[in-house]
């Protein structure tokens, strides 16, 4: 169970800390100042932080008209979910 726990640790930080980063870029977006980019973002979703950014989209409104955000974000979440599916059974 240890490996389980440190799998979800892992992934409740980073789905944080992506959440968070949203907030940040569109407070940085609504001020005009230097933005986050959407790499960035990208890369965090691929490795466990997608449901942050899929969070980060609703609450903040926050890049839901970009095609790619809508529909690949919640593609790379069922990839996250059956990737932690696989790993533990």
């Amino acid at each position: 169970m240890s490996e389980l726990s440190g799998v979800l640790f892992y992934l409740g930080g980073v789905n944080i800390f992506t959440y968070i980063l949203m907030g940040m870029d569109k407070q940085k977006a609504i001020k005009k100042k230097y933005r986050i980019p959407e790499r960035t973002f990208w890369l965090l979703s691929l490795l466990g932080g997608a449901l942050g950014v899929l969070l980060g989209m609703k609450s903040f409104r926050h890049k839901t008209k970009h095609t790619s955000f809508q529909y690949g974000i919640p593609i790379l979440l069922v990839v996250n979910i059956i990737s932690v599916i696989y790993l533990f059974f």
